[in-house]
């Protein structure tokens, strides 16, 4: 068997949860979505379902599945519908929805649901991605509290900047959010992870952890606490002597200067590993720390062991414990959030909590 896998720590996934609610103070809907960044939705809301105050997936097939394995805590719909017919699946699942334009708001309105829905109105402070105006906060929330269908609503935004904790922005999109309100008394939503890492003076009622809960920390400097959930691992599954001059891998990107010792991965782009990594990007062997050799290819990488008694068979932690995945994403030029959507094909193992 192929040893690339993935190993998911689900009492680490548990420690993050507990974690983020405990830094944000309020209730934290877990954020499921993209399966899990990449972990695995299913298996990570069972894990959760005990824990969790509810879960944030992106849509509504995120949720029916979620709903099929036997989760029956409240999920949240952050892109809501995408047409007026799913509301009555909504409505059938007990589903929680995000209306974050206008065109979902008519259908709202016009929607005959058989039990009060809850829903989530989300306001544009300043990302100018999804979000309603925030001129007409106060208008649009009596607008949709006279909805029939319409049981109770949390007023949400979402926060472009919270990573950077130097930028003036996330405090100038809250309050501008405060401002819109004025006065209006509602369920707040405000922080992602970093909202929640790196803004302590900005809180809401509910807290919407992603990223944090698989071990990446969102913040510079990180130091949170978090514990990765993913160890991404591999074998080595040959070894080669280089002479001095000696090219590795296509392209001969990699020249060895002296003689050295290379060992070939069970690991490539087809399993999610960033073909752009370059040469000296850190790997873990048998418990050391070595580099990359050589370009990704789509099955193999090739690494250093000079100086280093690791043979075939020897265990490879491409991320994880040893190796942080934003070091790796880093060297990719991308972010955590990538590279952990990205796995596949590899075996999934699942360490549940004792």
């Amino acid at each position: 068997m192929r040893p690339a896998k993935a190993v998911i720590d689900l009492a680490a996934l548990r420690h993050n949860y507990s974690l983020a609610r405990r830094i944000h103070g309020g209730k934290a809907l877990a954020v499921v979505k993209a399966n899990a960044y990449g972990h695995g939705a299913v298996a990570c809301a069972t894990a959760l379902a005990g824990v969790a105050d509810g879960f944030a997936v992106a849509c509504l097939e995120e949720a029916e599945a979620l709903r099929a394995a036997g989760i029956e805590s409240p999920i949240l719909l952050l892109e809501g519908v995408f047409e007026a017919a799913e509301l009555a699946r909504v409505d059938e699942l007990g589903l929680w929805m995000v209306v974050h334009q206008s065109e979902q708001l008519a259908w709202l309105e016009a929607f005959a649901a058989a039990r009060p829905l809850t829903v989530w109105l989300k306001f544009n402070t300043g990302m100018n991605r999804a979000g309603l105006p925030l001129a007409r906060l106060a208008e649009l929330h009596a607008k949709l509290a006279a909805a029939p269908a319409v049981g109770s609503i949390t007023v949400m935004t979402h926060f472009a900047r919270a990573d950077e904790p130097d930028c003036e922005e996330t405090m100038a999109q809250f309050a501008r959010l405060e401002a819109a309100l004025a006065g209006i008394r509602v369920p707040l939503s405000v922080c992602n992870s970093a909202g929640i890492l790196g803004w302590p003076s900005i809180r809401g009622d509910w807290a919407r952890p992603g990223i944090m809960l698989y071990g990446a920390d969102p913040m510079p400097g990180e130091g949170h606490g978090l514990r990765p959930v993913m160890q991404l691992e591999s074998r080595v599954m040959a070894v080669r002597d280089l002479a001095a001059g000696d090219a590795v891998g296509y392209g001969a990107r990699f020249v060895a200067t002296a003689p050295m010792r290379v060992g070939l991965v069970a690991m490539g782009y087809a399993d999610g590993y960033p073909r752009v990594v370059p040469d000296g990007t850190p790997l873990c062997v048998g418990g050391r720390r070595t580099r990359i050799v050589g370009r990704v290819s789509m099955d193999m990488l090739t690494v250093d062991l000079t100086g280093c008694d690791a043979g075939v068979g020897a265990p490879v932690e491409l991320w994880g414990a040893t190796i942080p995945v934003n070091e790796i994403a880093a060297a990719a030029g991308t972010i955590a959030y990538e590279l952990l959507c990205n796995v596949k094909r590899v075996r999934f193992e699942y360490i549940h909590p004792a």
